[in-house]
């Protein structure tokens, strides 16, 4: 029961494998842009404007959380923004200019 339910689990370094002969592929993980605060919403939610011109609404990650790190409008920051869903990203630093 065991050997088959371990069948059943996504392994993306298979399917990478298994696809690298074909036009197919998985996006690969999550990819880090610059941008600037331009609106602070509630609960740590806020509206980044890419240097490519592009609008993400993004929180804060983990250890911004953790630490504290306050982020006004304006601020130069790196968000990390997933693959599958371009709108939507995670702020994992703040530049200090």
């Amino acid at each position: 029961a065991e050997a088959e339910a371990a069948q059943d689990v996504f392994r993306p370094d298979v399917y990478r494998e298994a696809l690298a002969g074909s036009a197919a592929t998985l996006p690969s993980s999550s990819s880090k842009l610059e941008g600037s605060v331009t609106e602070v919403l509630p609960n740590a939610t806020f509206r980044v404007q890419l240097t490519n011109g592009h609008n993400v609404l993004a929180t804060l990650g983990g250890n911004m959380r953790r630490f504290r790190i306050r982020v006004l409008a304006g601020d130069r920051v790196t968000i990390e923004v997933s693959p599958y869903d371009l709108t939507r990203g995670r702020i994992t630093f703040r530049h200090k200019n």
